[in-house]
């Protein structure tokens, strides 16, 4: 038995890079949802690709706020993501996941609405597919974790998971998405800090204990301070304490425990250098690992 699956976004033409380097996790990526030259035969092509080659398939939805002032831009954005959950199950997908986006109402409306654009999405992904909510960096965005965890309670726990985008939680917990001093919000990210966020994660999971990583940067855009993506080991926050307690939580609170979990780990990075990262992620990760094994 793996300890967990990892890999990470592959358009078509790459599964076989992703296959060759030893990934068993493919994700597709959102821009095969948003290019009208993806056609069914794509997604189906993807799922035939795969088989036997990865054991998990999840894909990501196209970047949509969920909620708008806007009657048509809302049944607009819902029509295309029930649409593009409808191809991530022609290609084999076992999760579905999507940012919630930036609020619209900025109260309880915000939740109310989003949860009912959920529940069509997990009545679109039937028995086949669960959908996963990505924790998001800024309060001005929907689904903190209090709000995944109402969300949960809507669409029903066995249908919607938490997908933790690990450098997400960092900037969301620490406030740096506010104070933009990723240096100080970095110094607070020890060992202990990694495990509590893997515990909030843990709690709001079923069937799939969902993570994903990369390093950023931060930059100021107006009164914003957003985030920017860049090569592993050229950004925030520092991996190492991040692998040795992901490598002690998946090993003493998941494996040992025989929890009912699959575990999985996608990397998420720039495109560049997007398989050499993917492979020096895992290999930090299992480093730490076989300590406990």
């Amino acid at each position: 038995m793996i300890l967990f699956d990892w890999g990470t976004y592959n358009g078509l033409t790459k599964l076989g890079i992703a296959a060759t380097l030893g990934m068993k996790l493919t994700e597709v990526p959102p821009r095969d949802f948003s290019r009208r030259t993806r056609t069914e035969e794509y997604f189906q092509q993807y799922r035939e690709k795969t088989l036997d080659v990865f054991t998990t398939v999840t894909a990501h939805a196209p970047y949509y706020n969920v909620v708008s002032r806007s009657r048509e831009v809302q049944e607009a954005t819902t029509k295309a993501l029930l649409d593009a959950a409808r191809k991530a199950k022609l290609a084999g997908a076992e999760v579905f996941n999507l940012h919630l986006g930036y609020r619209a109402y900025m109260d309880e409306r915000d939740l109310e609405a989003a949860g009912d654009v959920l529940k069509k999405l997990a009545q679109e992904a039937g028995e086949q597919m669960l959908i996963s909510v990505e924790v998001p960096y800024t309060q001005r965005m929907l689904g903190v974790w209090e709000e995944v965890k109402a969300l949960r309670e809507m669409v029903g726990p066995e249908k919607l998971i938490v997908s933790v985008q690990l450098e997400n939680a960092w900037m969301l917990e620490t406030g740096a998405a506010e104070t933009g001093n990723f240096e100080e919000a970095d110094r607070m990210a020890d060992e202990a800090f990694w495990t509590r966020i893997l515990e909030r994660t843990l709690e709001l999971s079923h069937g799939f204990l969902s993570l994903r990583f990369s390093q950023v940067v931060g930059f100021v855009l107006g009164r914003r301070i957003l985030k920017k993506r860049v090569p592993l080991g050229k950004g925030y926050p520092e991996l190492g304490p991040l692998a040795r307690a992901l490598a002690r939580f998946m090993v003493r609170e998941v494996r040992e425990k025989e929890l009912p979990l699959r575990m999985h780990l996608i990397y998420t990075g720039v495109p560049e250098t997007k398989y050499r990262d993917t492979v020096a992620l895992y290999a930090e990760v299992m480093k730490e690992a076989v300590k406990h094994l």
